[in-house]
């Protein structure tokens, strides 16, 4: 029996002493994150692009597309009225901005069946089009619908969506629940982004494109709460790392009860990982700004700049060897060696502590940090 032919389908129900802790772990982050954006001199408009495009060429990568992430950045900045070096775009890579921008600026506007289709209209239109025979912005045929994988001879089924004749009335209720929801004071934000995302993608009411479309669905709920926070983090980023287990989980969910607390913890948690990774982000950003404010860049060279910002960026988490500056700089090991030696003597870096049969270094903060 799958979860949506249980017989109170969809009353779901979860057991809040058991998400309490990872709740106010998430609650808080999100708290600091906003306090973050707003104390440091951070590029708001730029951070905000860099996340949005990465929602979604990640959201897309879930299910194996692979996008011209320069088109989808190009399409976003001029919607996002951001000047940056023009790249040409496509009719797919304006739709994915479209529809993006729609889900986290147009909070106010009710989620129906139209717009959801119009979402879908705009995933399939353009180039997608040529390579597959979805027609967008319209419901699923009467096949019935299975997610299946394996063999073609030996298919492992994981779940079976809903037939086509109640559609229209699951939709109606999911509808109507998602747009009163949102006025509902006991009902916490981020659980409520859970629970759509879970039961949209239960319903699988189009041919192609649902997970697509339940990411932005929940990147619709958690900006109706958190308007400026999701423009700074990336959860399709963080459910796309751990894959195996969002289709583990959610498979594990809809073969169960309505009692849903086990989805509900692991969307919490990545969407705690997805927030984290912000945080940390700005934190090396602001290291990074704070260390060149600190130091003379006069005093060097073109190499020896660009080596620094790829420390800086955390691209050599254990710090870096002369072979790797080598590589990086493409100078001689004579001129690496050389380029480390004048970088240590400035102050700019000091030798890790870190053992091994080659020295790294990895950048300071001021000249006293590197003499110790």
């Amino acid at each position: 029996m799958w979860i949506w032919q249980q017989q109170n389908w969809p009353d779901f129900s979860w057991d809040q002493q058991a998400l309490a802790s990872i709740l106010r772990e998430v609650t808080y982050n999100q708290g600091l994150l906003m306090g973050q954006m707003g104390l440091q001199n951070v590029k708001l408009k730029q951070q905000a692009l860099d996340t949005l495009l990465a929602n979604i060429i990640h959201s897309s990568a879930i299910e194996g597309e692979k996008l011209n992430a320069f088109s989808v950045r190009s399409s976003l900045a001029k919607k996002l009225h951001i000047d940056e070096q023009p790249y040409p775009t496509t009719v797919q890579s304006d739709n994915l901005a479209e529809m993006m921008l729609d889900a986290i600026n147009n909070t106010h506007t009710p989620l129906d069946l139209t717009r959801v289709l119009n979402w879908h209209r705009l995933l399939f239109a353009g180039e997608q089009s040529l390579f597959t025979q979805i027609e967008g912005g319209q419901l699923r045929g009467n096949e019935p619908m299975q997610v299946v994988s394996g063999r073609l001879d030996k298919p492992v089924l994981h779940f079976t969506a809903p037939p086509r004749e109640r559609i229209e009335s699951e939709l109606s209720g999911f509808f109507n629940w998602f747009n009163s929801s949102l006025n509902d004071t006991t009902l916490d934000p981020f659980i409520r982004a859970a629970i759509a995302h879970l039961w949209f993608v239960t319903l699988h009411p189009l041919e192609d494109g649902n997970g697509r479309i339940t990411r932005l669905i929940t990147d619709l709920a958690l900006a109706q709460e958190h308007a400026e926070a999701i423009r700074f983090y990336a959860m399709s980023v963080a459910i796309l790392k751990d894959r195996k287990s969002y289709y583990e989980v959610l498979e594990a969910t809809q073969r169960g009860d309505l009692c849903i607390t086990q989805w509900i913890c692991w969307f919490l948690g990545t969407l705690n990982k997805a927030i984290q990774h912000t945080l940390k982000n700005i934190e090396q950003t602001v290291f990074k700004s704070n260390y060149w404010l600190s130091k003379d860049q006069t005093k060097l060279n073109e190499q020896q700049v660009k080596v620094l910002n790829k420390l800086l960026d955390g691209q050599f988490e254990h710090g870096i060897s002369a072979s790797q500056y080598q590589k990086v700089a493409k100078v001689s090991r004579a001129t690496a060696t050389r380029h480390l030696a004048d970088l240590q003597r400035l102050g700019f870096i000091a030798k890790t502590a870190a053992g091994g049969r080659s020295t790294r270094y990895a950048v300071t903060q001021s000249h006293s940090e590197a003499i110790k």
